[in-house]
């Protein structure tokens, strides 16, 4: 008869082995998605201009501080609310490791050269798992075609399909193009702040999409 201490030696080496495996699967699985990245959609903006819509993998950190660095100094106040001249390492894990249900972000590269021109992100809200803040950035020679509404289209579908129904998004008060594009998406001013507005979006299925019988539509609120 094995004595006891033995055998629970060997169940201790059972459970290491079983989460060394479970640890290696999961890198090796992290490492074929940074490799093999959905191949995303073709889109042709307003202008003329194409670029590849996709989401964000995590292999995509160097593309991502690329196009920081390529951001006019406005245009990164309006995306962070404060001054910020660079991405920390922390940072770039944070923005492109995400598990594309709670986390999703959805980058557009350019179809001329495959360099980063535009994100759409959501984050949902841990007290309020029907809630999720969104934010939209585009490379300042990008903006005014339309690349916004398409990213924010696909987020919201990708939203919708992850059991959001309503966007969250905190603006600087003098960001008038996302503004407007809230507006667009019949959003509410919701509240005010030091240099900020507030704004919400009800993410309302359309009739013919498969999951209208399945979720919840909100309830439309007068602004």
């Amino acid at each position: 008869m094995t004595h006891p201490d033995i055998l629970a030696v060997l169940a201790r080496e059972r459970v290491n082995t079983f989460l060394s495996e479970a640890q290696a699967a999961r890198q090796a699985s992290l490492a074929r998605a940074a490799r093999s990245p959905a191949r995303g959609t073709r889109v042709r903006l307003r202008d003329g201009s194409k670029v590849l819509i996709r989401p964000v993998w995590s292999g995509d950190a160097p593309p991502l501080a690329d196009g920081f660095a390529r951001l006019s100094p406005q245009s990164r106040w309006m995306r962070f609310l404060r001054t910020k001249t660079s991405l920390s390492a922390a940072e770039l894990r944070y923005f492109t490791e995400v598990d594309h249900h709670d986390h999703e972000a959805i980058g557009a590269l350019s179809a001329a050269d495959g360099r980063g021109v535009g994100i759409a992100r959501y984050v949902r809200d841990s007290n309020d798992p029907q809630s999720a803040e969104i934010a939209v950035t585009i490379l300042d020679d990008w903006q005014g075609r339309g690349l916004s509404t398409e990213l924010l289209a696909r987020l919201s579908d990708r939203a919708r399909q992850a059991g959001i129904d309503r966007f969250t998004a905190l603006v600087g008060a003098q960001n008038t193009a996302m503004a407007g594009l809230l507006r667009k998406m019949r959003a509410c001013l919701v509240g005010r702040g030091p240099g900020t507005v507030e704004y919400e979006v009800a993410l309302v299925i359309p009739p013919g999409d498969p999951g209208y019988n399945q979720m919840p539509q909100p309830v439309s609120q007068p602004c």
